[in-house]
């Protein structure tokens, strides 16, 4: 076997099911069998742990990988050929809980706060600075890398970087695929016979083609609407699906919380009729922090062969197709480039993206139907005034940002908005930079 060709790092591996399934993915390919992974993480217990779990994984696949595992970031990026990052700054406690009380004691509920709303917009402000010094180091120390980002909020995150740096960043997101399952099991179709074309911005994306042999499957997803058939988990977006003609990419639990009509607090019988799950994200949180200990003790006490089972996560794909030249389409977000016409040039957009020998290269999709560019727009509009806000540090873009939120605007008036910004910067404290 020859020797490692390229340094693979793992940003923020203590997320240690997530790097886990990326890790059997990359190693389960013959090519990628040898890398040298960097497994980085300011976490030194989880990073103990994210450490065991690899070794066990390159012993079941017989990958003659050279492992490593650091709490030092300069060693962590030295050389680094992909830097895969999937960090959590502020963590849920003390940031996530933070996102969440306060802004209930304004009346404004969340479901999962990471991508917009002012849960949305908050973890931006204290991630993108984070993700920017990160690929500042890299600018030195491994300036040809290829960024795979998975951190949330994503289009925010991207924006920023394409505006900071010089670092090529993929953002990675497993919404489409996951959706598209989601509806071949509703229609009762295997999904490797379906054909779908996707774009918009990440979670607010469309599937303008969803076909199976040539033929258009959305009457069958509209029959299962006709006939009662809508899963009770996906009430919103068969709503908006109904309404606007084209399949939304995130779950509804997500989506509720992108768009002004189904989270209010004077009408309650929305969260009923919709089962619209208020809080989710906070029970997730705490439901993987009871199960982490014992998840810990398991892995590590656990010797021999891991149960590896390939994910549907980009990365792996990615690194494969640009180290062979084997060509491959993924769902990426990216910069704006004649990709989308009705929507800013500067703004992050998710599109599929060919992967090759030549790199990855985003498809031209041209217009989005009016109604669907219309409505995601308003998410762009706050994108790019919390991105402003990062980049050049003017508070009150933070107040237009949170202003010009759909569900935001829709339940507070313009002096709460003020007053729940405020309240918010002055709680996260040194998260966020001054």
């Amino acid at each position: 076997m020859k020797t490692a060709k390229r340094k693979i790092t793992f940003i923020g591996a203590g997320s240690t099911v997530f790097a886990k399934n990326l890790l059997g993915d990359i190693l389960s390919f013959p090519e990628l069998a040898d890398s040298a992974i960097c497994l980085f993480d300011i976490d030194q217990e989880r990073l103990r742990t994210s450490e065991s779990v690899a070794r066990r994984i390159a012993q079941t696949l017989a990958a003659p990988a050279a492992i490593e595992a650091t709490t030092d970031r300069e060693t962590a990026f030295d050389g680094a050929s992909y830097a895969i990052n999937m960090i959590q700054v502020g963590g849920y406690r003390p940031c996530t809980v933070t996102d969440f009380e306060i802004p209930k004691r304004f009346g404004l509920r969340q479901t999962i706060g990471d991508t917009l709303g002012i849960g949305g917009i908050m973890r931006a402000l204290r991630t993108a600075p984070v993700l920017i010094g990160m690929c500042k180091d890299m600018e030195r120390l491994c300036p040809d890398v290829v960024h795979l980002n998975y951190v949330n909020p994503m289009a925010m995150n991207c924006w920023a970087l394409s505006r900071a740096t010089r670092i090529r960043t993929i953002g990675l997101c497993h919404s489409v695929p996951h959706t598209a399952h989601e509806l071949a099991t509703d229609l009762g179709i295997p999904v490797e016979e379906i054909n779908y074309l996707v774009a918009g911005i990440n979670h607010v994306a469309f599937y303008l083609k969803f076909e199976r042999d040539g033929v258009d499957l959305y009457p069958q997803i509209r029959r299962v609407i006709a006939e009662g058939r809508v899963p009770e988990t996906n009430r919103v977006r068969y709503d908006i699906f109904s309404r606007l003609g084209y399949f939304v990419t995130e779950s509804s639990e997500h989506f509720s919380e992108y768009v002004p009509w189904y989270i209010k607090h004077d009408r309650p019988h929305l969260i009923e009729k919709f089962n619209i799950p208020l809080d989710e994200y906070p029970r997730r949180c705490e439901s993987q922090i009871a199960k982490w200990n014992e998840l810990r003790k398991r892995l590590e006490s656990e010797t021999g062969s891991l149960a590896i089972e390939r994910s549907v996560e980009y990365g792996s794909s990615i690194i494969h197709s640009l180290e062979t030249g084997v060509p491959r389409v993924v769902y990426g977000n990216v910069k704006n480039d004649l990709l989308i016409d009705n929507l800013p040039s500067d703004c992050c957009v998710e599109v599929p993206c060919l992967v090759d020998k030549n790199g990855i290269q985003p498809m031209r999709v041209g217009r989005l139907p009016l109604q669907l560019a219309a409505l995601i727009q308003t998410n762009v509009n706050v994108q790019a005034l919390t991105v402003e806000a990062v980049v050049t540090g003017k508070r009150e873009h933070i107040y237009h940002a949170a202003m010009l939120d759909p569900h935001t605007g829709a339940e507070l008036e313009l002096d709460q908005i003020w007053e729940l910004v405020d309240a918010l910067i002055e709680a996260h404290g040194d998260w966020i930079p001054r």
